[in-house]
């Protein structure tokens, strides 16, 4: 029976070794590498505008008010249309009908009255997309005279952008590789192949035009409101791996 035993151990011992023996091998070293950020912009001239047109009306009963915001809106849509704006490119974006109030402080105690509902106040957005830029200011003097009277906010896009972003996104890549070279030089280290490149675009648009329409009518009157379209900006960030040496 101890022989038996004797044996056991001996083959357990045996078998165990190689396990032993594989753990104490070096671990394989982790890849030495380099990463970089690349950045590239790229301009474009906007051939897009996108334009909100508020129609405000009030009267004493909602149903009078809602009458006149219908007709106002209905003349405004008709007007567009006279001006090559086509049905694809007008789209109701907002509604809204809320009570208007007058608050009163007749109490002798000095107290406020409940708020009473003197009229009621209805607002329709239209948002328009025009694709011809050199008729935007006409469309913007246009919407003022029959009957918009709120809002005016304008956003400047790009139809077609790949050209921009591609040339962005070169501009990056080509950053990205310079910037590696002079840390690599600067380390004393030698570039070795790209393991790794990752790239995130983001577009920048110029500052949208902001101001009432009112305002934008009296300082264009009589001849149709100035519009400066400037450019739009595409950003483009890539990070790059690269393997390095000695």
């Amino acid at each position: 029976m101890r022989s038996h035993y004797r044996h056991l151990i001996a083959a357990l011992l045996i078998l165990a070794t190689p396990v032993f023996a594989a753990a104490q091998e070096p671990a394989t070293p982790a890849p030495r590498t380099l990463v970089v950020i690349g950045t590239g912009e790229a301009t474009m001239k906007p051939d897009l505008a996108i334009a909100s047109f508020t129609v405000l009306r009030s009267a004493k009963t909602a149903r009078a008010a809602l009458d006149q915001a219908n007709a106002a809106m209905r003349e405004v849509t008709a007007g567009m249309r006279q001006l090559g704006v086509e049905d694809r490119d007008l789209q109701t974006s907002g509604f809204s009908i809320a009570p208007q109030y007058r608050y009163d402080n007749d109490r002798q105690d000095g107290t406020q009255n409940p708020p009473a509902i003197v009229g009621y106040e209805v607002r329709n957005t239209l948002t328009v997309r025009v694709r011809d830029i050199a008729a935007l200011g006409q469309i913007l003097d246009r919407a003022v005279t029959l009957g918009v009277n709120q809002g005016g906010e304008i956003s400047f896009d790009v139809a077609e952008p790949r050209q921009a972003r591609d040339a962005a996104r070169k501009k990056a890549v080509a950053d990205a590789i310079a910037t590696a070279s002079v840390l690599a030089e600067a380390a004393g280290v030698t570039l070795g192949p790209v393991r790794e490149i990752s790239e995130d675009v983001a577009v920048l648009p110029p500052m949208p035009l902001n101001r009432s329409m009112k305002m934008m009518a009296a300082e264009a009157a009589p001849s149709v409101v100035p519009v400066e379209t400037g450019e739009s900006t595409f950003s483009a960030s890539v990070r790059m791996v690269y393997d390095i040496s000695d």
